[in-house]
């Protein structure tokens, strides 16, 4: 008997079996993540989860903080791994759009560079107002399409296309996260291409222009973004 399929099953693949192939070692996030993180204030005794947690970078720096962590992938390698670096965490394997987690629990809900690759969005962003406590902090990293780059038809999206990616206007996303009981606070440009490690990947010959285009991102304004974090609180009637 074969087993039913659902609506996670083709996204799930691409993620067990192409974007996760090679899991393994820990992963260090570029210096503008630990930045950014540092901005979120001290979670040292805090409770943080990250929805599309991956394999525990972004939950690694709270991790060292002293934050108790959890997080959530459709991915079962990336949880397998999430399990092995953090055994004291709480990792669930499924969809953002039903997250197992209690109400008002979380001090911490961060979703980096996910919530474009989810079936459905408004359902996943009410799920972790749920879940978080009323003065929580939230952070979600999401990409713009007024990208200029991508305006000018120099980029087409990254390896997820093949998977699932919609890309929206900043205020696309700024109502989204409204109607879903967040308020918008900040928003800061992601820097994460100003280093080396980016610049030099793939063909020499563009080197020169991945440098140019990631010093260029420190200046252009924010519409102009390839990412930005939303930093978020919910809202309060």
């Amino acid at each position: 008997m074969t087993k039913p399929t659902d609506k996670f099953d083709v996204i799930r693949d691409f993620y067990d079996n192409e974007y996760y192939a090679n899991v393994g070692g820990r992963a260090s996030l570029p210096w503008h993540s630990r930045r950014v993180s540092r901005r979120l204030g001290d979670m040292a005794q805090r409770q943080v989860l990250d929805v599309a947690c991956g394999t525990g970078e972004w939950l690694g720096l709270f991790h060292d903080q002293g934050a108790t962590v959890a997080g959530i992938d459709l991915s079962r390698k990336a949880i397998d791994e999430c399990q092995r670096r953090f055994p004291e965490g709480e990792f669930h394997c499924g969809p953002a759009e039903v997250l197992p987690f209690a109400d008002a629990r979380f001090d911490l809900v961060t979703c980096m560079g996910s919530l474009e690759h989810f079936l459905d969005k408004p359902g996943a962003l009410s799920e972790m107002h749920r879940v978080a406590k009323p003065d929580a902090s939230f952070l979600i990293l999401v990409p713009n399409a007024g990208f200029l780059t991508r305006r000018l038809g120099l980029y087409g999206g990254t390896q997820q296309v093949k998977a699932k990616e919609d890309v929206l206007e900043l205020d696309r996303w700024n109502e989204l996260l409204q109607q879903s009981g967040l308020v918008v606070l900040d928003r800061w440009r992601d820097l994460h291409p100003i280093s080396w490690h980016w610049i030099t990947h793939g063909n020499p010959l563009t080197w020169p222009v991945r440098a140019a285009q990631a010093l260029a991102l420190a200046t252009w304004p924010v519409k102009w973004q390839y990412q930005v974090y939303h930093y978020c609180k919910a809202a309060h009637e």
